[in-house]
This record gives structure tokens, C-alpha cells and sequence, in this order.
């Protein structure tokens, strides 16, 4: 099969690797129906996480059943999956609580290799959601946004208690970021304030449900944000980004009280103690427990209450990754699609 595999910073190559298996008794092997290139991926190809030799990319994907193992009871082949970009049983304690990724028996990485013809996915039965039939066409690429970065901004709402009621500003215009504002809308916000210095980006957020936009940044940000609520912060903030910068601006941009959902892949963060200590501010965020949404969003896709595909601006073959890597990188795209 083919596949996207990152050998250096900035050197991303389609090339023939081997065809996935069933290795264990509780594995799946999906066709995928898409793929994209993530966010996170640009950490490694910009050289700021490092790598290990070459490395298959991508952990985002939905796709048919090709095989499955001898234990897997929930999902059969010839159904459409969505699933997490973690594996998990799904029925242990931590993640009966909805913490699928600190499954007791999690397989971080587990869809590693996801920009690819196929994947075999461990622990099916706990990782895959079917979706209520063959979707159409024009539903793949918002399934496809709920394995990450729906899942994603929808945890971060979560976390940050987005709801009636409470203004939420949102840290990171990317696709989480404007997921976000998408999961703070559906779950009643009264008012969505989105960062942001790009006129698409800006867009696609007012689309989703953003009420306002600020442009200012860091300090500066978080002075537009107190001058928009009267001088004491928002209830609910999203941290998008994974910066030292973006975690203090989505803190100071708080109020007393108020929450902090952070699901930007954390890089060289470290918080004030005593900063934090005098801010009152709740805290929660992490890898998101995608799984734990995955029913719900599929239902709003699939009625076609919620279009989170708008987020894929750039659609190319998988054999053109390597574009869609440089474009996302020049920020020429949000979040780019790959057709398999």
C-alpha cells in the first residue's frame, strides 16, 4: 500500500509500505475511505518534536472494515468507522468515566500511520464507532473531523464548561481552535470570542458561531478580552495551541471562577505557581477523550445538524501529502483532506 512517511524536518514522502495485518486477536484493518494532516503533525516536520528515523505519519481516519480479529465482536467488515486517534478497551473504570485516553489499557499511538490506503486499528471494539450506514460522499470529510479535532475542540469546550449563558474565548485559530467554536455554540454559549489575525480563518469562525473577533495577542489579548467583559475575563477558555504564550493568555484571559480547557499539545509550558495560585482559575484539558464523544458527533453529522468539514480548505491526492504539509506549514491552508 501506500503511505506518507516524515524522514527529516520539512522531508515527507509517499513510498510503498507494507499492508496492515491482524496482529492481535482484537485488531481491525480498515480501507480508509480519507485522511489529513494534523496540526500536530507540524511539530515533527518542523523539526521542534523530534524523531527516531523515519516515521509513518498521520493519526486521523475513517474508512470500511476490511478484517477483523477473532475478538472483536462490535464492529464487522463491510461497516464505515470513525475512530481515535488513541486505542482504547473502552470498558475499563477510567474509561467508563469518559477518559478513554488513559485507558488502563490505552495504546497511545495506536492509529500511527493513519496518511495511508489502510490501518490496523487495536482494540477495535473499545476505538471504533460505525456510523448508521454507508454515508454519503459529502459527510466524509466532517466524519474524518470528528476522529481529532472535532473530538478535540468538543472536549476542550467540555472541559472549559462552555455553555448558557458564559462568554468563551478561544485561544488558536486553527481546525481545534475553530472546532471549538463550533462545540461552544452547540453547547449554548451566549457569546464566542475567537484570536485571530486571519480574514479565512475569521470567516470560517463567524460560520461556526463566533460572535466576536480579537486580534490582539498575548497581553494585548487578554486586555481585549477583559475591555469586552467588563474588566473580568471569560467564563470559558480554550486553549488551542500547546504554546507558553497561549497557555498564559487563555489563563489571563479568565476570570475568577472561571475554566481553562487546554488541548494544544503542550510544548515547553511551564505555569507561574504563584501566578496561578492568586488567579482562581480552573484548569483541565490534556489529550482529548475523543471516544467519549464519538456517538454524539456522528448522530449531529449524520443529521446534518453540525458541518465540521468546513475546516478541510485544501483537498489533495495522498501521493501530494508532502503540499499539503508545506501548505498547512506557510498556513496557505487550515487543515488539508487527502483523498485515498
Amino acid at each position: 500500500m501506500r503511505g506518507t512517511v516524515l524522514y527529516a524536518p520539512g522531508d515527507v514522502r509517499v513510498e510503498d509500505r507494507p499492508d496492515p495485518t491482524i496482529e492481535q486477536p482484537t485488531d481491525a484493518v480498515i480501507r480508509l475511505a480519507a485522511t489529513c494532516v494534523c496540526g500536530s503533525d507540524l511539530w515533527p516536520y518542523r523539526g521542534i518534536e523530534a524523531i527516531d528515523g523515519p516515521s509513518p505519519m498521520g493519526h486521523e481516519y475513517v474508512g470500511v472494515v476490511e478484517d477483523v480479529g477473532s475478538e472483536v465482536r462490535n464492529v464487522q467488515p463491510g461497516q464505515f468507522v470513525v475512530g481515535s486517534f488513541f486505542a482504547s478497551d473502552n470498558t475499563c473504570e477510567i474509561c467508563r468515566a469518559g477518559y478513554q485516553t488513559h485507558c488502563v489499557n490505552r495504546q497511545p499511538g495506536a492509529a500511527t500511520g493513519g496518511q495511508a490506503e489502510r490501518l490496523r486499528v487495536p482494540l477495535a471494539d473499545g476505538t471504533l464507532v460505525p456510523t448508521p450506514g454507508m454515508p454519503d460522499a459529502d459527510l466524509v470529510p466532517s466524519l474524518l473531523a470528528a476522529s481529532d479535532v472535532l473530538g478535540t475542540g468538543w472536549f476542550a469546550a467540555v472541559a472549559a464548561e462552555a455553555g448558557p449563558g458564559r462568554t468563551v474565548a478561544v485561544v488558536g485559530d486553527g481546525a481545534v481552535g475553530l472546532l471549538g467554536v463550533l462545540a461552544a455554540k452547540q453547547l449554548g454559549a451566549e457569546r464566542i470570542v475567537i484570536f485571530s489575525r486571519h480574514e479565512s480563518r475569521q470567516k470560517l469562525a463567524l460560520e461556526f458561531g463566533a460572535t466576536d473577533v480579537v486580534v490582539e495577542r498575548g497581553d494585548e489579548g487578554v486586555a481585549r478580552i477583559k475591555d469586552l467583559t467588563g474588566g473580568l475575563g471569560a467564563h470559558s477558555v480554550i486553549e488551542a495551541v500547546g504554546t507558553q504564550e497561549s497557555m498564559m493568555q487563555a489563563i489571563r484571559a479568565t476570570r475568577a471562577g472561571g475554566h481553562v480547557g487546554y488541548v494544544g499539545v503542550s510544548h515547553d509550558v511551564a505555569l507561574p505557581g504563584e501566578e496561578l495560585f492568586f488567579s482562581g482559575v480552573h484548569l483541565h484539558g490534556g489529550p482529548a477523550p475523543v471516544r467519549r464523544f464519538l456517538p454524539e458527533l456522528i448522530d449531529l453529522i449524520c443529521s446534518r445538524r453540525i458541518d465540521p468539514g468546513k475546516v478541510f480548505d485544501l483537498t489533495l491526492p495522498l501521493e501530494q501529502a508532502a503540499e499539503g504539509y508545506r501548505a498547512m506549514d506557510e498556513r496557505r491552508a487550515i487543515k488539508t483532506l487527502l483523498t485515498v
